[in-house]
């Protein structure tokens, strides 16, 4: 819809001109999905992995401590599905943005978008390998199969991607300047069309701040989901099952 808004903006960083082409190649990819005849399948996908997550992570979730951020995680950044009004607005307000954020926060911006793109594209990567229909209950074994056909390299970059962007908004979130910024721009927000959007920064923020030790956080899910993946490569017969120590 504002892909033409993209393309014209003049940009002149590196980082902002890494957000426009991840921008670009997920506005791309969201309209190829959602004309997709496997797109409800990809709901499934992201539903069935967002409950394998609380399960494995079961111990952050339950955590006061990090309950807050993992279901933002989970319910927010995690959640395909819900958030085509506010992947749109992100496109529209393009230009300001490349005008007014420091350069540093476009870099976050452009790895958040690589990250959202690189986990929806690896869903309907999942979704085209198994056979419809696709049940809700859908085997382990089954999953595990599809999941070794992929791109292990890509599920690397995204692990990456979760540990560099979940500290580098860490680090931001801690700024007492945003939070005021956020709760002073809810009415304009509003005015403007973008309710949706400053509700997800809102979130977010609330989330992250709620946390002591994001980086033991995010040290953990890392940690642990690497060890699934070579679990499911492997072949192990329970790849979700870790050692108590991880």
């Amino acid at each position: 819809m504002y892909r033409e808004r993209l393309v014209a903006t003049d940009v002149s960083s590196d980082n902002a001109r890494r957000l426009r082409r991840w921008l670009l190649d997920y506005h791309d990819f969201r309209q190829y999905k959602a004309a997709h005849p496997r797109l409800a399948d990809t709901f499934v996908i992201a539903d069935w992995q967002a409950q394998r997550l609380k399960a494995t992570h079961r111990d952050l979730y339950d955590d006061p401590a990090y309950h807050a951020g993992l279901d933002f995680l989970l319910t927010d950044l995690y959640a395909p599905q819900a958030m085509t009004r506010r992947d749109d607005n992100i496109d529209r307000v393009f230009p300001k943005m490349v005008k007014w954020l420091p350069e540093h926060l476009l870099g976050t911006l452009a790895g958040l978008v690589e990250l959202n793109l690189i986990t929806q594209r690896l869903d309907l990567e999942l979704a085209e390998r198994i056979a419809p229909p696709l049940p809700d209950a859908m085997p382990v074994s089954t999953y595990c199969e599809a999941f070794r056909a992929g791109e292990p390299e890509l599920r690397d970059r995204q692990l990456a991607l979760v540990a560099e962007v979940g500290l580098e908004l860490d680090r931001y979130v801690r700024n007492r300047s945003l939070g005021w910024l956020l709760s002073v721009a809810r009415a304009p927000a509003e005015m403007a069309g973008l309710a949706d959007l400053h509700s997800f920064m809102h979130r977010g923020h609330s989330a992250f701040r709620q946390m002591e030790r994001v980086e033991v956080l995010i040290d953990r899910l890392v940690t642990r989901e690497r060890q699934v993946m070579a679990n499911i490569l492997a072949g192990h017969p329970q790849p979700f099952e870790l050692p108590g120590d991880l």
